[in-house]
């Protein structure tokens, strides 16, 4: 019973959500406008945060495989 019960409550909230989008269509537009440029600077940061670490592995790697004069 659980599972069609799940199924039901999930079609319903679908279509609320769809209604929801088609009423507020130009509400909607404005957050993702607004949410665009948050969002590319948050990848950008990431990226070059992985780029750096990428790099500071890489400079660590190549340290360790000098042979070490004695």
């Amino acid at each position: 019973m659980g599972k069609y019960l799940s199924v039901i409550i999930g079609a319903v909230v679908s279509l609320l959500g769809l209604w929801g989008l088609i009423i507020w269509w130009g509400d909607f537009l404005l957050v993702l406008r607004g949410s665009i440029p948050a969002m590319l600077i948050f990848g950008g940061a990431i990226a070059v945060i992985a780029g750096l670490s990428e790099i500071k592995d890489e400079l660590a790697s190549k340290k360790e495989e000098k042979p070490r004069q004695t």
